[in-house]
């Protein structure tokens, strides 16, 4: 079975631009990727019509973003093959979850323990 590119392509709306007339070719994805429109139509969805603090509120908004978040959160685990919806965490960025990971792990470390890292460590 061949990847089909154009269709990938054409799931993300800002890979239809053309920059200096040819087609958009996006790879600094490091530190943000680009959406799909699946997910940029929920998100839209989520800001139009759920938006409110999630497990903060006793409202009906507040309770449809919370059953929202924990949704998302049992679909990654059943992706991940997780044990549990507990084991997933949401973070704002790769580099807050490797930080969180670090500080977790560091409080652990004792004398004559060993960190290995690589040149491809973020920051």
């Amino acid at each position: 079975m061949a990847y089909d590119v154009e269709a990938v392509r054409c799931d993300f709306p800002i890979l239809s631009r053309l920059i200096h007339g040819k087609p958009l070719v996006y790879l600094d994805n490091g530190a943000s990727a680009h959406k799909p429109l699946a997910v940029l139509e929920r998100i839209d969805a989520m800001y139009r019509q759920h938006y409110a603090n999630v497990h903060r509120g006793l409202h009906t908004l507040s309770n449809e973003a919370t059953e929202a978040y924990e949704a998302a959160r049992q679909t990654v685990a059943r992706f991940l093959g997780s044990a549990s919806s507990n084991e997933v965490v949401f973070t704002r960025s790769a580099t807050e979850a490797i930080n969180i990971v670090a500080r977790g792990l560091g409080a652990r470390l004792e004398a004559g323990d060993e960190v290995v890292l690589s040149i491809m460590e973020h920051h």
